[in-house]
């Protein structure tokens, strides 16, 4: 009955050439568009010629695995009540829990790229080869800043592997086919086209294909393949409101991946260049609060104690403009081209400080693995503020709907704050941009438009200059917690 019903749908009237529409005149009966050269019928030759030197992975271990870092869409890793990666539940704690993904071989002896996160905390891997055989893997090297891991199969014999494709990159609108275990379902293929090249979704190391072939949970770690059966991407997370593929997928570039891999394989340690500082973007309203419309850069939020930037004399509030000659335009651009760097190398950066450009030349050391890194960062901050203590001292008129006191000893020691010098927040009114943008009582105003500010008279000063330049925002730096950030304020209303 369906099919009948289908069948029976309206049908539009045929248009006849004798027939325009008023106003129209029909030029032509060709076709507006010739089908492109090469499309193929068809993916089940590529498939047949690719899909053997895909596996799924199938990872036992005593840990939930983590998200992708850095991402807060769906990752392919949620571990399931059935134990298929990317569900929703978890093993009791203590109890083996099950989980999958998917890998390719990359050579005839053996060995396996999958991502980072599928493996990271096996207690044991197994293999599933297209024919159902199980082979045990060890893992060779994983890295977490790009979210990739290699694995070796235990067992002899020449295993069929697929190449990288690095110089002949499909275009934005070729068409490419995934094959992967997703939900657990070896051996699955989809299709689609590239979608985008350059995807930058905060993480500092890859910049991401977007494909939109169908990928789901369990699709991690395995290929996307171009028409001819080469490997343009390691597929590692999907952007979903339901956690289902729904035709955005992302995919770690060849390149990133075959370098990484080698590197893993050949047991060198990746290692990248690190000066030991917090990073915010410089924006265009941050430029237009501090007169260089325009500008592009990253603003430095912070510099780790004992770290080469505080050694090297970059500062707080200095905006980074180039990397050894290299400009940057965010912070994601400056912290690859310090990354490229060598431990011990010089990196020189080219910033603006105090409106004038100057040279800042660091000696770069070795950024620490992405766990450290969080670590830290969690480590960090003042502490809650004590209960009871003086009272807050009276706060003056309200200046862009914040009231604002002298940070004196006597606040330093009701807020319970170091060395930090400013002015603090008592109050935010709820209706300004100040609490729109989530500025707090108990913040801590350290500069207005790059300046540093010790009373409230400091930043309504700064709010009277830019106002008579003509200036639509105020730049202010904000210390909460221990750390730093720069955030823009309008000036009208």
């Amino acid at each position: 009955m369906a099919a009948a019903v289908a069948g029976a749908g309206m049908r539009m009237p045929e248009a006849r050439a004798d027939q325009a529409m008023p106003g129209l005149t029909r030029t032509s009966l060709a076709p507006i568009f010739q089908p492109p050269p090469g499309a193929p019928m068809s993916f089940a030759d590529i498939f047949d010629r690719v899909s053997p030197a895909v596996v799924s992975i199938n990872v036992t271990s005593r840990a939930t695995p983590r998200a992708v870092p850095g991402f807060q869409g769906f990752p392919f890793n949620i571990p399931r009540p059935d134990g298929e990666e990317g569900g929703g539940g978890q093993a009791p704690r203590g109890q083996p829990a099950q989980s999958s993904g998917s890998g390719f071989f990359i050579s005839a002896d053996g060995y396996v790229v999958t991502n980072n996160h599928v493996v990271e905390n096996a207690e044991s891997i197994k293999v599933v080869l297209k024919d159902d055989t199980e082979l045990t893997a060890t893992v060779i090297g994983r890295d977490e800043a790009t979210d990739l891991a290699v694995l070796k199969v235990q067992g002899r014999g020449s295993f069929p592997f697929v190449n990288f494709e690095n110089a002949a990159k499909p275009r934005v609108g070729d068409w490419v086919i995934t094959v992967g275990n997703p939900f657990g379902l070896g051996g699955t293929a989809t299709a689609g086209i590239v979608s985008a090249y350059g995807r930058d979704l905060d993480e500092a190391f890859v910049d991401y294909v977007q494909i939109d072939a169908a990928i789901n949970r369990g699709n991690s770690g395995g290929p996307t393949f171009d028409v001819y059966g080469r490997v343009i991407g390691v597929n590692t997370m999907i952007l979903s409101p339901s956690g289902a593929s729904a035709g955005i997928g992302f995919a770690i570039p060849a390149e990133t991946a075959e370098e990484i891999a080698k590197q893993l394989i050949s047991g060198q340690p990746i290692q990248r260049g690190y000066i030991g500082a917090s990073i915010q973007p410089f924006t265009t309203e941050m430029a237009e609060a501090s007169g260089m419309t325009d500008q592009k850069g990253a603003i430095v939020a912070d510099v780790t104690a004992g770290g080469p930037s505080q050694q090297g004399g970059l500062m707080v509030g200095d905006i980074v403009l180039s990397v050894n000659g290299v400009p940057v335009k965010s912070p994601t651009e400056l912290t690859r081209q310090v990354a490229r760097a060598r431990a011990g190398q010089t990196i020189r950066l080219e910033v603006i400080r105090d409106g004038r450009r100057r040279n800042v030349d660091l000696r770069s050391g070795v950024r620490p693995s992405e766990r450290d890194l969080a670590s830290n960062e969690n480590s960090r901050g003042g502490g809650p503020a004590p209960r009871g203590g003086p009272p807050a001292p009276a706060a003056s008129p309200p200046i862009l709907g914040m009231a604002l006191s002298p940070l004196d000893e006597t606040a330093r020691a009701r807020l319970n704050l170091g060395n930090v010098r400013g002015v603090v927040i008592e109050s935010v009114d709820a209706a300004s941009e100040a609490a729109l943008k989530r500025v707090r009582r108990g913040d801590i105003i350290t500069s207005a438009n790059t300046r540093p500010v010790a009373s409230p008279a400091d930043v309504a000063a700064a709010v009277d200059a830019a106002k008579k330049a003509g200036r639509e925002n105020l730049m202010v730096g904000i210390v909460r917690d221990g750390r730093t950030s720069y955030l823009t304020l309008k000036l009208a209303g």
